[in-house]
């Protein structure tokens, strides 16, 4: 809450900017400085920099020709300069008179061998007029909020702190040890700084370790608050295992094994397992996870697996039945297209015990569904899920409330190292980073747009030859401001083109029947081309389709260009991935294209594609539920992140009091996060 400092007027300014408190306005930092701490000499400027100047008036003048303007010309000691403005007010005419001293700052610009400035800032200077101790901050704005206000309001807040004993460091002996400044002075020193203060980033650390201290002790909070919950131990029955893997058409990979062996190890302890399993499309994560699954239910418990699309929850409950069936699993689906009878039925089902695995969306988290005894949930693609999500399935038993179930998620984007030291420092990692034996190797091709329909006959002789193919389109309707192709349009245009050969086309609008049955006929080679847009992009597996061709491919990012790319590749035959994109591209739509072209490697990618989105858009932040950086960068300042990951775990096992105040400070909605 803002004090009373403020009046209702600053306070609906303040609002304007998205500032609740004090601290928020203290973060609301200077995006630029201007140096009105010297007054130069007028002989010694040089165009196109930034300069304070004073002098005496000794022209004045409004012209009329070729357009209104109010030329001053000032002097000084050393030379003289002329100050012109375009639109100015009557009482400015009056103001700048002759023989008046002014102060004028601006930037010069040279006309016809004479130095201007064009409309620059200045005062009139009288005896009480001092030159500033400070370097004078720019701050950005909204409509309605002036540099001059927003400055009055931060420094009216500096008295209010400093009168009132505010802001005081929760971890001081944490200064001392690491040479930094106290939070009130680096804040001064932020706003208001010295010339020298540009120059030291001790100031601006001092902040971005306050920060990213905030997020360890929150998510080391969140994994060491989990230790101390139960969760039921599932011993490890080798034989059901071997005799599991045995039914396989395939063997499983060194790291398959490896992550195997962690995720069970995390299963046999009496604390709930928090475990991200990842690594690249088609690495075989799923199979592992059904071992997991398998182990728990032969140890007598129940099993919840979520997806975030229908498609892909579909997809692994065709697998999950496809393996454990034979075995005398029972395994259900649930979403929300299942009909009300069936729903009713699987509620009655699962909280009684009957089902041992349930696979499904988000559906999996309403308030009706109870398990009799869950003791593991699998949660695929799970960045697409938020926190208050993926925690609200811990207590999801009707039976044996004090147990919390095991958690498992999944991830074809792989997390690279900074942002799994950040926001993913609540959980253990294991990743696969081989492909299983008899992947081929995808190449990728860039195609302009304008070569569109010369590369259509090409595309059919794919398809004469038994190829299938993948065609994505991003938009389903016409978007005149993205002018994009659609799969309606695209769909037409390929039936049209490719008489006798067999065209299908999906898209998330469709009922969850008529998707089922296109992905079925498409599988079974009853369709060569399937036009489709992006809900083929993750778990769809298609070993005879050997060619993804993907409209506008400057629109999309890296994760979803190479989990398309990803569809294809999956048997025997040589893959091709065709990336068309459109004429006019961004330099960071360039970027991507060169990043998704030179690199088949996804934990690579997800690396280049950190750098060229950051953290937030790469994570999704506003709709994760996760708190999101506002000060620190976790690729520029990995040294900070680094001493503040070990800071907090000192700080946690010590229970250090100025935890609770600290994330109060920094994560506003912790409490609502870690309750849930």
């Amino acid at each position: 809450m803002l004090p009373d400092i403020y009046t209702n007027n600053e306070k609906a300014k303040l609002k304007k900017l998205g500032i609740r408190n004090i601290f928020d306005l203290f973060l609301h930092f200077p995006t630029k400085y201007q140096d009105k701490t010297r007054i130069d000499n007028i002989n010694d400027l040089n165009t196109d920099e930034f300069y304070q100047i004073q002098g005496e008036i000794t022209f004045a003048n409004v012209s009329y020709r070729p357009r209104k303007n109010l030329i001053v010309v000032i002097e000084d000691s050393t030379g003289s300069i002329q100050l012109r403005f375009l639109n100015f007010y009557p009482s400015q005419v009056k103001q700048l008179i002759l023989g008046e001293k002014i102060r004028a700052y601006g930037a010069v610009k040279s006309k016809s061998l004479i130095k201007e400035m064009i409309h620059p800032e200045y005062e009139v200077v009288k005896e009480s007029t001092t030159i500033q101790k400070y370097l004078t901050p720019v701050y950005p704005l909204v409509s309605g909020v002036t540099q001059k206000a927003l400055i009055k309001m931060i420094k009216k807040s500096f008295k209010y702190v400093e009168e009132n004993i505010e802001f005081e460091d929760h971890f001081p002996s944490l200064n001392e040890q690491r040479k930094f400044p106290d939070l009130v002075n680096a804040f001064t020193a932020l706003h208001f700084p010295k010339k020298d203060h540009l120059t030291d980033h001790m100031y601006r650390d001092k902040i971005a370790y306050d920060e990213l201290l905030a997020h360890q002790l929150f998510f080391r909070g969140l994994y060491h608050q989990k230790k101390n919950f139960q969760a039921k131990t599932i011993k490890s029955n080798d034989k059901v295992c071997q005799s599991f893997i045995s039914s396989l058409k395939f063997d499983l990979t060194i790291d398959q094994k490896n992550s195997y062996k962690e995720i069970m190890t995390d299963l046999g302890k009496s604390a709930p397992m928090n475990r991200l399993l990842q690594g690249d499309v088609g690495c075989g994560k799923t199979i592992v996870a059904t071992l997991a699954a398998l182990q728990t239910i032969m140890n007598g418990f129940q099993v919840a697996f979520m997806a975030p699309t229908e498609i892909l929850a579909e997809q692994h409950f065709v697998n999950l039945k496809e393996w454990l069936e034979p075995l005398k699993i029972s395994v259900a689906f649930l979403s929300g297209s299942v009909s009300k009878k069936d729903k009713d039925n699987i509620y009655t089902h699962i909280s009684q015990g009957d089902i041992d695995i349930l696979v499904g969306t988000h559906a999996l988290i309403q308030d009706q569904v109870r398990f009799k005894s869950l003791a593991l949930y699998v949660i695929d693609e799970q960045h697409r899920f938020g926190v208050e999500q993926r925690i609200s399935m811990r207590a999801r038993n009707l039976i044996d409330k004090k147990y919390q179930a095991h958690q498992l998620m999944m991830s074809a984007t792989p997390i690279p190292r900074t942002l799994s030291m950040s926001y993913f420092a609540d959980m253990d990692i294991s990743t696969i980073r081989k492909l299983p034996p008899g992947r081929q190797k995808i190449k990728t091709k860039l195609i302009s747009d304008s070569r569109r329909k010369e590369f259509l006959s090409v595309i059919k002789q794919h398809c004469e030859k038994g190829d299938q193919i993948y065609w994505v389109c991003p938009l389903i309707e016409e978007s005149e401001t993205l002018q994009l192709e659609t799969v309606q349009n695209t769909f037409k245009e390929l039936e049209l083109f490719f008489t006798g050969i067999k065209i299908g086309l999906i898209h998330g609008r469709m009922k969850p029947s008529e998707k089922e049955n296109i992905m079925q006929k498409f599988k079974n080679k009853n369709l060569q081309i399937l036009v489709a847009t992006t809900v083929i992009e993750v778990g769809v597996d298609v070993p005879n389709a050997t060619m993804m061709i993907i409209e506008n491919a400057e629109r999309m990012g890296l994760s979803q260009l190479h989990q398309l790319r990803g569809r294809v590749g999956r048997g025997s035959r040589e893959s091709v991935c065709i990336l068309f994109y459109g004429k006019r591209l961004s330099s960071l739509a360039k970027e991507r294209l060169k990043v998704i072209y030179d690199n088949t490697d996804g934990f690579k990618i997800s690396e280049e594609d950190l750098k060229l989105r950051g953290p937030g858009e790469f994570l999704g932040l506003k709709q994760s539920g996760l708190p999101s950086l506002k000060i620190a960068d976790i690729n520029k300042d990995q040294y900070l992140l680094n001493i503040a990951k070990n800071d907090a775990e000192d700080l946690i096992k010590k229970k250090d009091k100025g935890i609770k105040p600290h994330l109060q400070r920094w994560i506003s909605n912790y409490l609502e996060i870690t309750r849930a």
